[in-house]
């Protein structure tokens, strides 16, 4: 990995050195820009129109991987990127590290735009682009490349061990029976897509079982313990957790949408594509070499422009037409009959991130449920508290008879019960009794309504 990070360090440009006697360009730049105006203000203030101009039109660094493995660093501008892969500019614009796009794969007529977490990509029929970074998924994801692209297929293993053994068996032979199921056999387009796909899954994955080591003990802690750190602390899990299941959603959704629609897949085939318009290149020389060397119109002989296009003319007219129809009608079945391997691959990621979005919904669910859990327990609680001020709210009612009954033998008023000696402990005795009467009377009352269980 140390060897693979060196080899594909950018150099450093000749315009970042500095020569003896000559002033850095970017001093001159600085100077320039901090120059002030004739209004006192400095030039460009707040605006940086070279490293807009940069951003949009300089030379990037790319990592290429062609279908051999070999790996190199090429620096090449967005337009000729754009001329090289035949690709609008809104598709390199989601390969901007410096733009937030969701995980998305475009299929178009000569290369396949790939935006899975950090593996940015174009990949055609001849090779891998990849945005030069030294982020260590890209790195395994090149060197993962190049070990698929240099191990040898089975075919090619059955062929060097046993090529005098009797292949057929039967009524099905070897290449039937494995050639088409094995990944070696897929087109080159599709070994880098399957490395896409399993470098985001396996990504996508660690992230989800990295959160569940977290979560649960968490979670368990927070049961048990109900305080404002282990609230907090959820809480941010909860958000990374939404943030996480976005983005395995999304690639989920891409995959599936990927899959209920035939003429996406087919539009990914760019090996074929390419072998035909190769094939169709070559038959329209040979047409033309047989139109100028066995027509029966001689090449210097005049043509009208009003008369009937010669015999010659006619029959590469017929030639043609046949040729193409019989082409889209080979071309209809091998897309039908081949879509299936593309399918297959696809499938089989989507399963594995299904399987990872099954796993964050679990986790939202028994965080939900802790959740739950806890609001109970907090409107336990708070019932329990309700109860308490209700029973003290009554004992406070019954104790307020006491100072009311002090109240009315404190008036400035001569009656003769002051005169008997024992009235003062009659009137103690009557007054609890009647304060326990009361406060009894309440707690039958809380019991009949089911406000308080007793």
């Amino acid at each position: 990995m140390a060897d693979l990070k060196e080899r594909l360090l950018p150099p450093r440009p000749a315009s970042s050195i500095n020569l003896p006697g000559r002033p850095s360009p970017s001093v001159n730049l600085r100077e320039q820009s901090s120059r002030p105006s004739g209004s006192g203000r400095p030039l460009f203030q707040g605006m940086d129109f070279l490293g807009l101009k940069k951003r949009g039109q300089g030379l990037r660094s790319w990592i290429r991987v062609d279908t051999s493995g070999n790996s190199q660093i090429i620096e090449v501008d967005k337009f000729t990127m754009m001329r090289r892969c035949d690709l609008p500019a809104r598709d390199l614009r989601l390969l901007d590290p410096l733009f937030v796009y969701p995980s998305t794969i475009l299929g178009r007529e000569k290369a396949i735009v790939v935006n899975l977490e950090q593996i940015r990509c174009i990949i055609t029929a001849d090779e891998v682009l990849l945005l030069n970074s030294l982020d260590k998924y890209v790195l395994q994801y090149v060197v993962e490349l190049q070990r698929r692209l240099t191990t040898p297929a089975v075919g090619e293993v059955w062929q060097s061990d046993g090529s005098n053994m009797n292949r057929s068996r039967g009524s099905r032979s070897f290449d039937n029976v494995f050639g088409d199921t094995s990944p070696d056999y897929l087109p080159f387009e599709f070994r880098a897509l399957e490395v896409a796909l399993e470098a985001a899954c396996t990504f996508l994955d660690a992230q989800a079982a990295e959160l569940e080591i977290e979560a649960y003990p968490l979670l368990d802690e927070l049961t048990s313990k109900i305080s404002t750190l282990n609230l907090e602390r959820v809480r941010r899990l909860k958000s990374r957790l939404v943030a996480l299941t976005r983005r395995v959603q999304k690639v989920r959704d891409e995959i599936e949408q990927l899959m209920d629609d035939d003429g996406d897949m087919a539009e990914m085939y760019l090996t074929e594509k390419k072998r035909r318009m190769e094939s169709s290149f070559y038959g329209d020389q040979s047409l033309m070499g047989y139109s100028s060397t066995g027509g029966a119109l001689s090449v210097s002989a005049p043509v009208s422009p009003v008369s009937s296009p010669p015999d010659g003319r006619k029959l590469e007219k017929n030639l043609s037409i046949t040729r193409s129809r019989h082409e889209s009608m080979r071309s209809s079945e091998s897309t039908n009959e081949n879509i299936e391997e593309l399918e297959m691959l696809l499938e089989a990621y989507f399963v594995v991130i299904d399987s990872t979005l099954n796993k964050l919904t679990s986790l939202k669910e028994y965080i939900d449920d802790t959740e739950d859990f806890i609001n109970i327990q907090l409107d336990n609680v708070r019932n329990q508290l309700i109860q308490f001020e209700l029973l003290l709210t009554t004992a406070t009612f019954v104790v307020a008879i006491f100072g009311v009954v002090a109240g009315v033998f404190g008036m400035n008023f001569p009656i003769p019960l002051f005169d008997v000696p024992s009235a003062f402990k009659w009137v103690l005795v009557i007054t609890g009794i009647v304060g326990v009467i009361i406060f009894c009377s309440f707690l039958l009352f809380f019991k009949y309504r089911r406000l308080m269980p007793l």
